[in-house]
């Protein structure tokens, strides 16, 4: 490592530490007032607030989108992309540590912003919400964001730390079945049964599941089911996901799992309804380089990556960041909050997610993204990358 390399990440580790109190108070003020997928209002206020008062511009509203925002620092020819998620699961708030995401992206962005003419770069951080099934990047990919960037990065919270990300591509969607009600004891054959419609399809796919792939998962919820049991059900609803290792794989397997629900509105008469939650989330295609940077990094900084047969489980969760690595380079990391027995989207790993050793991995998160832009930078300038 250069001299000049080691100077700046001096500067950047001191710049978070500094920093530590605010961003360790964002991340407990987002983890208390959870909001979910395209409803991040207060989040997206607090995020915003919190870079404008060190120096970025910031723009509310990115692109169209209430709850996404533009952060925007330096003026070098090189541009570097921190991507900030914040929306929390329903019904288990901040269980997969989005809080954790934003705040060090915050922290991240405050050391570059602060390097940004000793490296040439100008420094981004994109507050990007639903992730958790809604596909926010990939609508702000199609509305122009992200194409023209040299690096993108952010760091996810998990039990523990894994370097490379290799995420399922998966479709997300919502089913509907719609038949007939009728009194179940009086005139049941004058009722359409969509509980039963439900009820197929599902028992179609437990059994398409024996001929699946091994690395490929089907998954979901019923989510309303009948509302009296002497009333033959006339609305059912659901959200079912399909994960593959890539979009092209995933496209023949959806049409599979299509088919079982086919069958339920086949076997009952109702008529079925799927309808698309987002688009489709792409697998992830990492930049090795700066893949090698991250790794070499946290070892540096006393972070410990998982045994593979743990690190092969954590890093196939799916994300819409995926989507955008297949546009510029990118990478996505996984950083330990010490959580085990408790994995990501449990309760326990939502009250994981505040604490010291969560407060430990968002600094070393911000550090990481900032010393990994650093040793890029000086290594080849990263133009050209793309």
């Amino acid at each position: 490592m250069s001299e000049r390399a080691d100077a700046l990440k001096a500067v950047a580790d001191a710049i978070v530490t500094a920093a530590s109190p605010g961003l360790i108070g964002l991340s407990e003020t987002l983890h208390s007032h959870p909001e979910t997928a395209w409803q991040e209002h207060r989040a997206a206020g607090w995020i915003g607030d919190a870079l404008s008062a060190g120096g970025f511009a910031v723009t509310p509203g990115y692109l169209g989108f209430p709850t996404a925002f533009l952060a925007e620092a330096g003026s070098g020819p090189t541009t570097i992309g921190i991507m900030a998620e914040y929306d929390a699961l329903p019904g288990l708030g901040h269980a997969c540590g989005h809080n954790l995401i934003a705040a060090s992206a915050v922290g991240a962005g405050l050391a570059l912003a602060r390097l940004a003419d000793d490296l040439g770069i100008t420094v981004r951080v994109y507050g990007t919400p639903a992730e958790e099934g809604g596909g926010g990047k990939i609508e702000l990919l199609e509305a122009g964001a992200f194409t023209d960037l040299d690096l993108a990065m952010m760091v996810h919270p998990a039990a523990v730390d894994v370097a490379e990300a290799r995420p399922f591509a998966v479709t997300h969607n919502h089913i509907a079945y719609d038949g007939v009600s009728a009194h179940a004891a009086a005139y049941p054959d004058q009722g359409v049964n969509a509980n039963d419609a439900f009820l197929v399809a599902q028992l179609a796919i437990a059994l398409l599941r024996q001929q699946l792939p091994a690395d490929t998962r089907v998954h979901g919820i019923q989510t309303v089911a009948g509302s009296a049991p002497n009333a033959i059900p006339e609305h059912t609803e659901g959200r079912w996901y399909v994960r593959a290792n890539t979009l092209d794989q995933l496209a023949e397997l959806e049409d599979r799992v299509r088919r079982c629900f086919e069958a339920g509105a086949l076997a009952t008469g109702a008529r079925l309804t799927i309808t698309p939650e987002s688009k489709p989330y792409a697998e992830f295609r990492t930049d090795a380089a700066a893949l090698a940077a991250y790794r070499a990094n946290a070892v540096t900084r006393g972070r410990v990556f998982a045994d593979p047969a743990v690190a092969g489980r954590m890093n196939r969760a799916s994300t819409d960041m995926g989507n955008v690595s297949q546009v510029v380079p990118a990478i996505h990391p996984y950083i330990g909050v010490d959580s085990l027995p408790h994995t990501n989207h449990q309760p326990g790993f939502a009250a994981a997610c505040i604490g010291p050793a969560a407060e430990r991995a968002l600094l070393d998160a911000a550090v990481l993204m900032a010393w990994t832009t650093i040793d890029v930078i000086t290594s080849d300038g990263t133009k050209g990358r793309r």
